[in-house]
């Protein structure tokens, strides 16, 4: 997917990133940003690393973990804890190859912490990473089954 800063691709726009003409600047000087939404590569690189057994329980763990952030997300978190829950979002998503939601918790994290947290559209974080889980347990099931 390509997000294009002055306009929307996808259905992904400006206003749900949080980067209106106001603070576009502030977050980041994007032109581009060519994201995937899952990286197999890491993924594969993940798991040859850690070996099977382990990559598993990373994977549970992962998930445990970033479903609690996501409901507490959903539950009208506090601005502060916002910065803090995307950063948490973003390096979990980051070690487990989920690019797409690596990069909206990326901007929302630099518009929390630059003041804006009330421009950041939880509900697009939040779909990104209900998508992203979704689309891993499926490409997962496949590598499980190769």
């Amino acid at each position: 997917m390509k997000v294009k800063i002055d306009g929307s691709c996808n259905g992904v726009s400006n206003r749900l990133l949080g980067l209106d003409a106001e603070n576009r600047s502030r977050v980041g000087q994007l032109a581009y940003v060519g994201v995937i939404m899952i990286d197999w590569k890491r993924v594969e690189e993940l798991r040859d690393e850690i070996g099977e057994d382990d990559f598993n329980e990373v994977v549970a763990l992962f998930l445990d973990e970033t479903d609690e952030v996501a409901m507490n997300l959903r539950n009208d978190m506090a601005h502060g804890a916002i910065e803090s829950a995307l950063h948490f979002l973003k390096g979990s998503a980051l070690n487990l190859g989920f690019t797409e939601l690596a990069a909206l918790c990326q901007a929302g994290e630099k518009a929390a912490a630059q003041g804006h947290a009330a421009t950041v559209d939880l509900g697009l974080v939040l779909d990104s990473y209900n998508r992203s889980k979704h689309a891993f347990e499926q490409g997962k099931a496949k590598m499980d089954a190769a």
